[in-house]
C-alpha cells in the first residue's frame, strides 16, 4: 500500500463557492477501483469483510494497516463488473467513501476534499447536492462528514491494534504461493499475517488481554480469511478464461530472509499401477442328484 489516496487524482478542498452546484449522480459507479487489487479495511469490518475478502497486513513501521485483497494480479479487481457494478455483498469502507477523503498534515486538523476527477459529478446540481442554493451544507453532506469522522476514529484504532501486533512479534512476511488453472505457478508476495505458532506460544495473560479487548476475535478472522485465496483464483481464471477452471489450491507460506518462499518440496511421482490379476475360472458346481426316499 504506497499511498493512502490510491485512486484519488485531484483531491481538493471543498468550499461552497467553488462546489455550490456540485452533486453526485444518482446511479453509482465503482469503475474507479477496477485497477486496485487491494484497499485498506478497518479493524471494525473484520466480521463482515472477512466472510468475503483475504485480509492481510500490509506496510512498514508505524504505517501498518491491514488490506482487502481484490485480486492476484496486478491492477485487477475481480470484484466490478464490465457495468462497473460491485460483486461482492460487502463494500470496504475505503471504497464507499469516495469520492471525499479527508486531508491533514498534523493528523490533528482535517479538511474535507473531493476528487475532480470523479466521473460521477454532476456541475448543473442534478443527484445529491453539497451545498444549497443559500450555500448552506446539504443533509448528504452532512451524512459524508460524521461518515469520514467516523472512519478516522476506526482508523486510528485499528493502527493501534496493528502496533500490537508487531509488539508482540506476531506478523511475518509471507507469500502465498498458488498454480493457476492452466498450470503456471504463481505467487503473491508484499504482505504480512499472523504467525500461528507465535500466537499459541503467547503468555495466557497476554492471550486473556486481547481476549478481552476483542482483538484475539480480529486475529482469528483474520486467519480465517486466507482460505478465501482459493475461491479468489478461481474468481480470476473463470474471468480471464472461458473454459471451466480447475480448481486451484494456493498455500500461505512464510518468506525467507530474502523475502521469498522457500522452494516447494518436488512431489514424488506416483507409483505404477500393478494390472490386474487374471481372474480364475470358477468350477462349475456338479449337481447332486437327490435320493428318493
Amino acid at each position: 500500500m504506497s499511498t493512502q489516496l490510491l485512486f484519488y487524482e485531484q483531491a481538493v478542498p471543498v468550499s461552497a463557492e467553488q462546489h455550490r452546484n456540485w452533486a453526485v449522480k444518482p446511479n453509482v459507479d465503482y469503475s474507479f477501483a477496477r485497477q486496485v487489487n487491494s484497499v485498506p479495511a478497518t479493524a471494525v469490518e473484520f466480521p463482515r469483510a472477512a466472510l468475503e475478502y483475504v485480509l492481510v497486513f500490509a506496510g512498514n513501521g508505524q504505517n501498518v494497516m491491514p488490506a482487502a485483497i481484490l485480486g492476484i494480479q496486478d491492477k485487477q479487481n475481480i470484484h466490478i463488473e464490465k457495468s462497473g457494478k460491485w460483486l461482492g455483498r460487502y463494500i470496504p469502507a475505503f471504497v464507499r467513501r469516495y469520492p471525499f477523503v479527508f486531508s491533514s498534515a498534523d493528523e490533528k486538523n482535517f479538511t474535507l476534499c473531493v476528487d475532480g476527477s470523479f466521473t460521477g459529478w454532476s456541475k448543473e446540481g442534478k443527484g445529491q447536492r453539497l451545498f444549497n442554493d443559500k450555500g448552506e451544507r446539504t443533509e448528504f453532506l452532512e451524512n459524508i462528514l460524521e461518515f469520514l469522522q467516523q472512519y478516522q476514529v476506526e482508523f486510528r484504532r485499528t493502527r493501534a491494534f496493528c502496533q500490537k501486533l508487531k509488539s508482540l512479534d506476531l506478523l511475518e512476511p509471507v507469500n502465498a504461493q498458488f498454480t493457476t488453472p492452466d498450470g503456471q505457478r504463481r505467487s503473491l508476495s508484499g504482505f504480512m499475517a499472523v504467525n500461528r505458532e507465535k500466537l499459541k506460544k503467547l503468555p495466557a495473560g497476554k492471550l486473556a488481554k486481547l481476549a478481552s479487548t476483542g482483538e484475539l476475535e480480529l486475529i482469528y478472522l483474520h486467519l480465517q480469511s486466507l482460505n478465501h485465496f482459493e475461491g479468489l483464483i478461481s474468481q480470476t481464471a473463470s474471468k480471464t478464461s472461458a473454459a471451466t477452471p480447475r480448481r486451484a489450491k494456493p498455500s500461505v507460506a512464510p518468506a525467507g530472509k530474502d523475502g521469498k518462499s522457500a522452494p516447494a518440496a518436488k512431489a514424488k511421482p506416483p507409483a505404477k499401477a500393478k494390472p490386474p490379476a487374471k481372474p480364475k475360472a470358477k468350477k462349475k458346481a456338479s449337481k447332486k442328484k437327490s435320493s428318493k426316499g
